[in-house]
């Protein structure tokens, strides 16, 4: 028994003595675990104080900023971004006005109403009403139109929360819309593009269009606001003035000079809207800089809706040409030789050898491009595939219309910077068509593949108004600094191989035929202020308008011409877009363009 006992003593303190080590490691677990969190909270503490203070989380949130609102009321007189001007330097994206700002901490504190009310010449009490309930700080309505006098004399007040400042506001209406392009808040979208820069994370990045393109010289270094402290009740914390904040860099933001002339755009505008143009627009280049000068599109971008159906540049979108594509066989088919003035066409046949819809006889080349022979150009097509596959694209980039039609170099930091982002031209759909002679012919009068876009089309007329030689189309001139130094230039730049300049002259000669001769499809366009030369269109959309017959077929109605014809200026595409045979009459449409531009030119 003894040793029984002996033994049960035993292993009792040895089961004791396990316990006591299953403590201890309990309690080191526990250590480790308590001492994991706090190095975690701490470890957390230094992310949020000291790491990531102007970007936290995956959201980017710049905890500084943040901070800040909490315990301020603030309002934003400029939100940074660099401007848009047109050729004269002035801006097209926003307005600048005089206003007052009220805070709302003046409902808690007496202050000089009325005397505020006399200088702004309005009543006491529509001032206060407009303060009344105000959570952050307001502009007082109507007060958009004060003079500099008025301005001075408010701020000689030296009243806290009353503050009368220049103000940049977004225009209601911007001049080119589509080709300037829009912008939205997005914070991922300004993450990808820009990794390394947190300030501001939550502005405005450029979305589409010129926006888009020159976003990176555009973006804020930083709001300008009015920011006041106040307390936990929304009072203010006096001895804390309120503080202007704003950029400390006197050259920034950049502003992008574009080339747009606001009284040409406005004026093609107005052309537009008096046709109630639904879808289409005009684009009109000069033709000693190539420079867009103006760009309507429609349908019309809506304030409030930027991505809506207005938001498409159909300026920029390779688009079914029809008949003024012959202007490409014509100056090929010269250029190589095929054709002469002396050569005749059988005009009464359609390109498959039926007989024309509009029968014109035995004509030459220029007769043909005057009367928009179908036949002619179907031959001459196949003809030019013939000789190589591929001279028919050969041309349509010679001449500017197809290819790098906008401009493009190395500026800056950039290799290859484009301007402008078109739609991808295109003549052949494959190379398997540039054997069907069929196709080849639908080709020739710019119908079956053939895409172009209107900017490549008044490119191309540019072209054959300068004699011949090619250009880049350009939509900015330069970006410059805020006190109008150039930080980057875009001179012209050479474009297509161009043409010979007796191809020039004789297209000349023949385009001006579309409009003065017996045979032309645009005598209207005599009547135009300016002598114009250039072709007509009809392209067929493969659309319709409701049931699928020929009555309800829908058609991409063109002329693309320049002018004055003698000394050429100007180069103009006009398109009116989905519209049935019988309406939506390009002549007026161009006329009026013409007749527009030449009162602008006399003023």
């Amino acid at each position: 028994m003894g040793k029984i006992k002996g033994l049960i003593h035993l292993g009792t303190v040895n089961t004791d003595g396990r316990g006591e080590s299953m403590k201890k490691k309990r309690v080191l677990f526990l250590s480790i675990i308590l001492l994991s969190i706090l190095f975690g909270l701490i470890g957390r503490l230094m992310q949020v104080q000291l790491v990531q203070t102007e970007s936290f989380s995956q959201h980017k949130i710049n905890l500084i900023e943040s901070s800040v609102e909490q315990r301020t009321q603030q309002i934003v007189i400029d939100e940074g971004r660099g401007a848009f001007l047109d050729r004269a330097g002035n801006p097209m994206t926003f307005d600048e006005e005089n206003v007052v700002v009220l805070f709302p901490f003046l409902n808690k504190i007496e202050w000089p109403s009325a005397t505020v009310a006399s200088i702004l010449g309005m009543n006491e009490a529509d001032i206060k009403r407009d303060l009344l309930g105000a959570k952050e700080p307001v502009v007082l309505k109507g007060s958009q139109d004060l003079t500099q006098s008025q301005m001075d004399r408010v701020n000689a007040l030296e009243v806290q929360g009353v503050f009368a400042v220049k103000k940049k506001v977004k225009k209601s209406v911007i001049p080119a819309a589509q080709l300037i392009g829009v912008t939205g808040e997005n914070t991922t979208l300004f993450h990808e593009r820009y990794p390394d820069r947190v300030k501001g994370a939550n502005q405005p990045v450029g979305v589409s269009g010129l926006q888009g393109i020159f976003d990176e010289w555009l973006i804020a270094e930083e709001q300008a606001k009015l920011v006041y402290h106040v307390d936990a009740t929304g009072g203010p914390l006096f001895g804390a003035d309120v503080k202007y904040i704003a950029s400390a860099n006197p050259f920034y933001p950049l502003n992008v000079k574009t080339t747009i002339d606001s009284r040409a755009q406005q004026a093609l505008e107005e052309v537009a809207d008096t046709y109630d143009m639904k879808k289409g627009g005009l684009l009109l280049l000069d033709i000693e800089s190539n420079e867009i000068v103006a760009s309507v599109s429609r349908p019309k971008m809506k304030e409030g809706e930027p991505f809506g159906e207005g938001a498409t540049d159909y300026m920029r979108k390779a688009l079914i040409p029809g008949s003024v594509f012959k202007t490409v066989i014509a100056a090929a088919s010269l250029e190589e030789g095929l054709v002469d003035e002396s050569r005749m066409f059988d005009c009464n046949r359609d390109i498959r050898g039926g007989e024309a819809q509009k029968p014109h006889g035995s004509i030459n080349i220029k007769d043909s491009l005057a009367a928009s022979c179908n036949r002619t150009f179907a031959d001459l097509a196949n003809e030019l595939t013939e000789k190589d596959p591929d001279l028919i694209e050969t041309y349509a980039d010679k001449l500017g219309l197809t290819g790098d039609v906008a401009w493009k170099g190395d500026v800056f930091h950039y290799e290859d910077f484009s301007q402008l982002k078109l739609e991808q031209s295109r003549i052949f759909a494959s190379d398997a068509a540039k054997g069907d002679r069929n196709e080849i012919a639908m080709t020739g009068i710019g119908q079956n593949e053939v895409r172009v876009t209107p900017i490549g089309m008044a490119n191309m007329m540019a072209t054959i108004a300068r004699g011949g030689k090619a250009y880049e189309v350009s939509a900015v001139s330069s970006v410059e600094y805020q006190n109008g130094a150039d930080m980057v230039n875009f001179p012209k730049r050479e474009g297509g191989e161009g043409i010979s300049p007796f191809t020039a002259m004789k297209m000349q000669q023949y385009l001006r035929g579309v409009v003065n001769s017996p045979l032309g499809t645009a005598p209207y366009l005599q009547e135009a202020a300016y002598e114009v030369a250039g072709k007509t269109g009809t392209a067929q959309t493969g659309s319709y308008r409701g049931e699928t017959i020929k009555a309800n077929e829908l058609y991409n109605k063109w002329f693309a011409g320049y002018f004055p014809f003698r000394d050429p200026k100007y180069a103009l595409v006009a398109v009116n877009m989905d519209v049935l045979v019988d309406e939506g009459g390009i002549y007026p449409i161009f006329k009026d363009s013409v007749d527009a531009l030449y009162r602008l030119d006399q003023e």
